[in-house]
């Protein structure tokens, strides 16, 4: 017998099939290596606003591409605001919008469930790559 949380889930609009699912699609964006990342920089500081070069220096390991693209997939879906400013040298600021503040308090429930299931995730993927490597061919 299916449970309740599973029949909610399994009613949600899911389109796998069609050209644009909405649910895909922005799980897309957002589930990618590294919009959390930028998102959780920005909501962690004091007035959820950044400067390009501050959050290049605050997300380790990112490029200044993959940042630009990612800021503009996450603006484009209004999760942040870019404002530039008309000085010199050239000023841009992101901020975390409304929208995305809604969106992280969703995630924070993910998240939990991450950190009290992870020892058992990392003990399944490591039993999982053992029966792999055990039963390749030599």
């Amino acid at each position: 017998m299916q449970k309740k949380d599973d029949r909610e889930l399994a009613s949600l609009p899911w389109e796998a099939a069609a050209t644009r699912c909405p649910i895909r699609d922005t799980f897309g964006h957002l589930g990618d290596k590294w919009s959390l990342y930028v998102l959780v920089t920005l909501a962690k500081n004091s007035n959820h606003t950044l400067r390009f070069s501050e959050l290049i220096r605050a997300v380790s390991g990112i490029s200044q591409r993959v940042l630009t693209n990612t800021l503009r997939h996450l603006e484009r879906d209004g999760i942040l605001i870019r404002k530039q400013y008309a000085e010199i040298p050239p000023r841009v600021e992101y901020t975390l919008s409304d929208r995305g503040s809604r969106m992280l308090k969703h995630v924070e429930g993910l998240v939990s469930w991450i950190q009290s299931e992870w020892s058992e995730i990392e003990t399944s993927r490591q039993n999982y790559d053992n029966d792999r490597k055990d039963s390749q061919p030599v």
